[in-house]
């Protein structure tokens, strides 16, 4: 059986220091994708279509893992990736502590050799065991390349990510680079936890946005 070991190809990418900030080339990857938008007066985790597209991401991601892994000719054995959140708005300025207007796309990178036959037999494969739930209809498989961005690993709660935030902007600045964020970029989390199940101060995400040079 092949073996993907892309934890561990992409650590620079998924790990950063927690120490600096970085600035790296993000190449094009392939991504389960879905849309929606948190419900006004709302977060990420009282949000039910936030819940329910979360349902529907990781039923793919993992329908598409095993369907690879348990196939006769040419297994091949990946991970589940981290889980990735792209968030924005569409009228005024993005603000982190204000959540009641976000946009998202939340997504999961699967391997190049996921094509689109594949993904379309993993949807409907998830429909014949859970039924037609609206979230599946709402999936995507789609590239995204990201380009120049700057990077870092935040530690502790979401709601302390504002101070990180500001971090990159004062390395933006000492190297002649501007946020896209607001401009057309996304403000990018990638999720090493679950705030629902251990300790908030200790949890890890790291934060990417898209830049250009000044």
């Amino acid at each position: 059986m092949e073996i993907l070991d892309l934890k561990r190809e992409l650590k620079y990418l998924y790990l950063p220091s927690t120490k600096k900030i970085e600035l790296v080339e993000v190449p094009r990857f392939q991504f389960l994708m879905i849309d929606g938008a948190i419900e006004p007066g709302q977060g990420p985790g009282a949000s039910p279509l936030f819940q329910e597209n979360m349902t529907a991401l990781y039923g793919a991601a993992y329908t598409l893992k095993f369907m690879f892994k348990k196939r006769a000719i040419d297994p091949v054995d990946y991970p589940v990736m981290a889980l990735e959140g792209l968030w924005w708005v569409e009228n005024g300025t993005f603000d982190i502590q204000k959540p009641g207007n976000w946009k998202y796309t939340i997504m999961i990178l699967v391997p190049d050799l996921v094509t689109a036959a594949h993904f379309n037999e993993a949807v409907a494969q998830l429909r014949r065991k859970k039924g037609d739930l609206p979230g599946f209809a709402r999936l995507r498989l789609e590239a995204f390349a990201e380009g120049l961005c700057v990077q870092t690993m935040h530690i502790g709660p979401y709601s302390t990510e504002p101070a990180t935030v500001e971090r990159m902007h004062a390395f933006m600045k000492e190297n002649g680079l501007q946020d896209l964020v607001g401009l057309g970029g996304k403000h990018h989390e990638i999720y090493f936890g679950d705030p629902r199940r251990g300790d908030p101060s200790k949890l890890k995400t790291t934060l990417r946005h898209p830049v250009r040079k000044a």
